[in-house]
């Protein structure tokens, strides 16, 4: 059973760097919305369509904005960014169990790996041959480990990571259950009797610090590596094929895909169900928006969109009508332009 946390206002104060407005020992147990809170719980407001909230919580404290203080008149934590605060702060009242160094007797672990100091590895796991892992990598159980990959300081692989052979992890990277790193891109050469199939040749590097979620695929090289940035985040069933380059603290959401070659610059966001086609490259600084479609490389910063809204089925079928007809529209609309803006045209004598 996972003992409860408990914090003083003070001592969360000082962790933040925020300045407290009342009671520094009071005593806070856990973290919740500002609807949910109880007497014991600290909670945040970040999005000002939740302010009015701040009359009804029964919080112990809320990390507010300073220019938002007098709008509460319990205990508070003043920060320029609450959200932020409130990122900083769960890691103290995380309730995942610690792993216990040490490795697991049903766990398969070639005498050729090199395993650094606190090492964790779970339950039918299996580590292949020269294989290294740095200190504090906690490897959960099922995980599977290829032959020669090496794992950065204080990673956690969560159960059933499949990580092929020849990957790099950096330090601190996280890879929730499910995802595969290092498997074959989809590279087959078309001939008369079917396809051949190109063997992958490269790997996959991940930088430090990385995120990835549950059931993600990310793509060996096929002779070059697939390569992520550090501080890059990917959510769930995000598919990343061979050769993509993602550069630093770039977000990628979840059932996006990225096809073969393509390269992201830094900071980036890319929002759920984005479908960015292969051999494209993208500046930094890019925020592609839900469903968007993008089939040719953006070289300019800011946002982009593509796609259409939800509408009545009746209506969506007509406008799907005239989408198909807008090529002809222009065209029409080009020639009416051309015959309005010609002097040739003849005056008009009735008067």
């Amino acid at each position: 059973m996972t003992q409860t946390r408990v914090w003083t206002l003070k001592a969360l104060a000082e962790f933040l760097g925020a300045s407290l407005e009342g009671d520094p020992s009071a005593e806070v147990t856990g973290l919740s919305t500002l609807q949910q809170a109880t007497g014991s719980e600290l909670t945040f407001l970040s999005n000002p369509a939740y302010q009015k909230q701040l009359r009804t919580t029964d919080a112990l404290a809320v990390i507010l904005k300073p220019e938002l203080a007098s709008e509460y008149n319990g205990n508070k934590l003043l920060l320029d960014n609450p959200y932020l605060g409130y990122a900083r702060i769960s890691k103290l009242f995380d309730r995942a169990p610690a792993a216990a160094a040490g490795i697991h007797p049903s766990a398969s672990v070639d005498e050729s790996a090199n395993l650094g100091k606190g090492v964790s590895v779970g339950a039918n796991a299996s580590i292949a041959a020269g294989v290294d892992i740095g200190d504090d990598v906690v490897i959960e159980a099922g995980c599977v480990i290829g032959a020669d990959t090496c794992i950065g300081a204080g990673s956690h692989l969560h159960a059933n990571v499949t990580v092929y052979h020849g990957v790099v992890l950096g330090k601190s990277v996280r890879i929730h259950s499910g995802s595969v790193i290092g498997a074959d891109g989809f590279g087959f050469a078309p001939g008369t009797e079917g396809w051949t199939k190109i063997h992958q040749i490269g790997g996959v590097v991940i930088g430090d610090r990385v995120e990835i979620g549950a059931c993600t695929t990310v793509d060996r090289g096929a002779l070059d590596d697939t390569c992520i940035g550090d501080g890059v985040i990917i959510d769930n069933q995000v598919q990343i094929a061979h050769n993509v380059k993602i550069g630093e603290n770039t977000a990628i959401a979840g059932c996006t895909g990225i096809a073969g070659s393509t390269t992201i610059g830094r900071n980036c966001t890319i929002a759920g169900a984005v479908s960015i086609i292969g051999h494209l490259d993208i500046c930094d600084g890019v925020h592609i928006s839900v469903m968007t479609l993008v089939n040719k490389s953006i070289s300019t910063p800011g946002s982009y969109s593509s796609g259409t809204v939800a509408a009545p089925t009746k209506s969506w079928r007509r406008n799907a009508v005239r989408f198909s007809q807008l090529d002809q529209i222009a065209v029409r609309l080009a020639a009416v332009e051309k015959n309005l803006a010609s002097p040739d045209l003849p005056s008009d004598d009735s008067e």
